[in-house]
C-alpha cells in the first residue's frame, strides 16, 4: 500500500523536459527525505557520474514554463537556483551518491515507476498502430463488402419470405361428409 501511494506520487512528479521524463531535484529531495541542497552537493561532489544524458541544469525559461504548468511551485519556492533535472539513468545513480536506506528503497520504487509508465506508453501505442492496421485493411474491401450486402439484400426479395412455412394447395376442398 504505502509503494502504491509513493508510485502515486512519483508518478505525479515525472515531467517531459527537451523530449525525455525527467524529474526535478527538490521533487526527488522530498522522496529521499534529504534537504535540496545537501542532494545538489552530493551531485556536485560526484558529478563525472552525471554526464549530460543523465542530468542537465533547466534554463530560466525552462523553469518559469514549469511553474506556469503545475501551480506547486510557488514563486519564490526554490528560486536562487535553477532545479537539476533528473533523467531515468540520472535517478538510478542517485543511489550510489546519496548513501542512505531511504534513497535506496526509493529509486526501487522509482525505477519500478519507469518502467510500468513505459510499459503503459509502449502497450497505448501497440494497440493504436493494431487500430490504424483494421481500419487500413477494412477500408480496402469496404467497396467489396457493400456489394456483397446489395447482393443479399436482392437474393432476399427473390425468396419467400417463410421458406418453412407450408404453401396452400391451390383449388377447392370437396366436402366429404
Amino acid at each position: 500500500m504505502v509503494n502504491s501511494i509513493l508510485e502515486e506520487r512519483i508518478e505525479n512528479r515525472i515531467f517531459i523536459i527537451r523530449g525525455q521524463k525527467v524529474m526535478l531535484d527538490f521533487d526527488l529531495a522530498t522522496l529521499y527525505q534529504v534537504d535540496t541542497r545537501d542532494l545538489k552537493r552530493a551531485v556536485r561532489r560526484n558529478i563525472k557520474r552525471f554526464p549530460a544524458d543523465f542530468m542537465f541544469v533547466l534554463t530560466r525559461s525552462e523553469y518559469n514554463s514549469l511553474r506556469c504548468q503545475i501551480g506547486t511551485l510557488e514563486k519564490g519556492k526554490h528560486a536562487k537556483y535553477l532545479p537539476y533535472a533528473f533523467t531515468e539513468p540520472g535517478i538510478a545513480m542517485l543511489s550510489s551518491v546519496l548513501h542512505s536506506e531511504r534513497a535506496v528503497q526509493v529509486n526501487i520504487v522509482i525505477m519500478r515507476t519507469f518502467i510500468r509508465l513505459r510499459h503503459i506508453l509502449f502497450t497505448h501505442k501497440a494497440l493504436a498502430r493494431k487500430i490504424a492496421e483494421l481500419e487500413k485493411k477494412y477500408s480496402k474491401h469496404e467497396g467489396d463488402i457493400s456489394v456483397v450486402f446489395k447482393v443479399l439484400k436482392r437474393l432476399m426479395i427473390l425468396l419467400p419470405a417463410d421458406p418453412e412455412k407450408p404453401k396452400n394447395k391451390i383449388g377447392f376442398l370437396a366436402d366429404r361428409n
